[in-house]
């Protein structure tokens, strides 16, 4: 099926409920029928992260592919990686539905979906049998009634470094009490800690797997300051910026605003930008940093980009754009490097972070 007709689809299926829309994108992966790239990606989109080859920068955020049941999909499509999850331990159902509210007018997705997943064993079983092919990293949570989270990650840990590219430490989702408070200093340094040390325990049998942190977008100057100096203690080996925001200021007024959950979209791009931008300044570079949030043209992966990001990753944008939009940014990039005389992606990493910061530092 060509890209002309899932655009015709678009349509269809941002009328329909936004799980049950989800669902059907997910089955008409699994039943490839899905656009494949006319052509590999160009050679300017080429580098390597955290020891990690990538094609392209352009990768499925977590929340897409919950469950791991698609990932080789993903990649055929011509995404440079693929993350699934996030995945608890144990199997949950996460928060009553309705849970998911898109917010048309503004672009964006409000969720409060709260890590429905099936839990670790079937996702390691899918990851186990499609083998090491292509970059697939695994986003990792702690169940909603776990006390001590930290196990739940080091758990993670343990089940998946076998099968992960990366793992992405999700400490930021808003839907799951008590989570964002792990972004906190001692709490952070402490999870790190564990985290790492399980990594470093599962290396001696398998590869090292990086180990990447999700933040949030709603902290504070000193709170940032708090992650990025832990984060280089610890030598963490990149970051994701950012997960949702609970902010609602870009979207007062618009039907579905006030709905409780993690804002998404075009309405998150900038809030989320200034911190990327933020981070990337304070690590001095030190710290490759994944840009999400409000992603839906080579433009804004371009803004991600300059602002401090080695990789970005997609996930409302296509929602409302359809997967046209990964073939679209990839060559949007590769041609806007060449425009402004970037021999490689890496070239132009972090170029326009001081005028990002700019912008944090007034909204801060």
């Amino acid at each position: 099926m060509t890209s002309s007709l899932f655009s015709l689809a678009q349509p269809f299926l941002t009328a329909l409920d936004p799980e049950t829309a989800h669902r059907l994108a997910i089955q008409a992966l699994k039943a490839g029928i899905y656009p494949r790239p006319d052509a590999a990606s160009p050679d300017n989109l080429a580098q390597t992260v955290f020891g990690l080859k990538f094609a392209n920068p352009v990768g499925i955020a977590a929340g897409f592919d919950k469950n791991a049941e698609v990932p080789d999909a993903i990649l055929r499509l011509g995404m440079g990686f693929a993350e699934v999850g996030t995945l608890t331990p144990a199997a949950q159902p996460g928060n009553p539905r309705p849970r998911v509210f898109r917010l048309k007018s503004k672009r964006g997705v409000i969720n409060r979906l709260g890590f429905n997943n099936d839990g670790h064993g079937p996702a390691f079983q899918r990851l186990q049998q499609r083998g090491q092919n292509g970059i697939v990293g695994v986003n990792i949570g702690a169940n909603k009634d776990t006390v001590d989270k930290t196990l739940d990650y080091v758990a993670g840990i343990k089940t998946f470094a076998q099968v992960a590219s990366y793992f992405t430490v999700n400490i930021s989702s808003p839907n799951t009490p008590g989570l964002r408070g792990l972004q906190q200093r001692d709490e952070l340094d402490h999870l790190l800690a564990a985290v790492l040390s399980q990594r470093d325990a599962c290396a001696k049998k398998h590869a090292r797997v990086p180990v990447l942190v999700k933040i949030a977008p709603d902290l504070t100057e000193a709170e940032l300051n708090d992650i990025v100096e832990i984060c280089l203690q610890r030598e963490i080996d990149g970051a994701i910026i950012s997960n949702t925001t609970i902010a609602r200021g870009s979207v007062q007024g618009v039907e579905n605003a006030d709905e409780s959950g993690g804002l998404s979209g075009a309405p998150l791009f900038e809030k989320s930008t200034a911190v990327l931008a933020r981070f990337h300044v304070l690590s001095a570079g030190k710290i490759p940093l994944i840009g999400v949030g409000g992603i839906d043209s080579a433009q804004t992966a371009y803004a991600k980009i300059t602002a401090g990001a080695t990789l970005v990753q997609l996930y409302t944008g296509l929602i409302y754009e359809g997967v046209g939009l990964v073939g679209s940014i990839i060559s949007g990039l590769s041609d806007l490097l060449a425009r402004d005389g970037y021999e490689n992606i890496t070239d132009a990493v972090g170029t326009k972070a001081e005028e990002w910061l700019t912008k944090f530092n007034q909204e801060s």
